[in-house]
């Protein structure tokens, strides 16, 4: 249907990859990058450029319109996975011809695109993020006239993205479209999903089954370790992931209602922070989640605060997750004093032991009262 002009070479025999292999700034990236520059001088052509956040469901079908729109109008395109875990340089595009370099789902770390900007003519990200708006509001000043930050928070990249090739299409004389009738009401159904999610606005009744499905995609959306991505995007279907994601989620939360057998109190923030129900999820740390949101529902039945905690050994120390279903609940609030982190609704964090078992102890819960009582404070207890 479309070709992605991408040339990697193989690496010789003992050359080493640049941040491990992983095929972001690895040897293979950088090798790709020159085949395409040679190529292009080779024949003349105003070269193409697309990095799109990895490993982001959003950045990659970003690069996935990008690709069919430069493969539309027979332009040298080069799309390439970007991560923050060995992420590309400004330098990297100093000699490499390129015209235009687009930027899908972010607008790199610190400084990246304004270093782009002095090597590529054209620079042009799509971004969603609040956190970016805030850092284009501190950047006006010494945003180059060819640097063009798109940043919308109402559009997830992906249909950001779509919409702009889309428009540049037209604009070129071509009336049929990015898709064709089949593909293009497949992928507007999986754009829905995506923007509910990256927006946050979880409007949709399954979009937390839709999230489940789409976890195992994440570690194939690496175009250069796996050249037909951008075949099997087109080939995705929502219906199948939310039915594969409500599979798994109702077989985990079968396993975490299973164990939890004996769930006891402990006294948050030696109970500053009220009481909750836990259970000790050593060895099934990975139903953490699972385990905690269900008690944070029991919890609240049981005239506690609408906690849950799943606690378990981790590296000598006692590893805490906290779960509400409660909407006015903020768990961050403990979290953060103990040096963790986290959402208001999911949170973690790591307690000494000997500060653990203050947490289970009555004596201390009673000692906590009385000095709240003394301070005048309110006691959550």
């Amino acid at each position: 249907m479309y070709r992605i002009l991408v040339g990697i070479r193989r690496r010789r025999r003992g050359q080493a990859a640049v941040g491990g292999g992983k095929g972001f700034r690895s040897e293979a990236a950088l090798d790709a990058i020159r085949c395409f520059v040679e190529k292009g001088r080779e024949q003349g052509d105003q070269l193409h450029v697309a990095l799109y956040n990895y490993p982001s469901i959003s950045g990659a079908y970003a690069a996935l319109f990008a690709s069919l729109f430069h493969s539309k109008l027979r332009l040298p395109f080069l799309p390439l996975p970007f991560s923050s875990f060995h992420p590309f340089k400004g330098e990297d595009f100093k000699l490499a011809d390129v015209k235009t370099c687009y930027l899908l789902d972010f607008i790199g770390p610190k400084d990246f695109s304004l270093e782009l900007s002095k090597f590529i003519p054209r620079v042009i990200a799509f971004d969603h993020h609040q956190r970016t708006a805030i850092r284009i509001s501190k950047m006006k000043e010494k945003l180059p006239s060819n640097l063009d930050l798109q940043v919308d928070s109402t559009r997830c990249s992906a249909r950001a993205a779509f919409d702009y090739f889309s428009a540049e299409l037209i604009g070129n004389g071509d009336s049929q479209g990015l898709l064709n009738l089949g593909e293009l009401e497949r992928v507007k159904y999986f754009l829905r999903y995506i923007e509910d999610s990256d927006l946050c606005h979880r409007k949709l009744h399954d979009i937390k089954y839709f999230n489940a499905g789409i976890k195992d995609l994440h570690a194939k959306l690496n175009c250069i370790v796996n050249p037909h991505l951008f075949y099997q995007l087109l080939e995705i279907d929502a219906s199948s992931l939310i039915a594969k994601g409500r599979s798994v989620l109702v077989s985990r939360e079968n396993a975490a209602n299973t164990f939890i057998k004996n769930p006891f109190k402990i006294h948050l923030g030696r109970g500053l922070y009220g009481e909750c129900l836990a259970v000790r999820s050593d060895g099934n740390s990975n139903l953490s989640h699972e385990i905690s949101l269900e008690l944070s529902r029991r919890s609240s039945a049981s005239g506690l605060r609408p906690i849950g905690a799943a606690v378990f050994m981790q590296r000598g120390n006692v590893k805490v997750c906290l779960r509400s279903f409660d909407n006015m609940t903020d768990t961050s609030e403990i979290a953060r004093v103990y040096g963790g982190g986290g959402k208001p609704s999911s949170s973690s964090f790591t307690l000494r032991m000997d500060e653990y078992n203050l947490w289970t102890s009555k004596r201390i819960l009673d000692q906590k009262g009385a000095d709240c009582k003394l301070l005048g404070l309110k006691f959550l207890g």
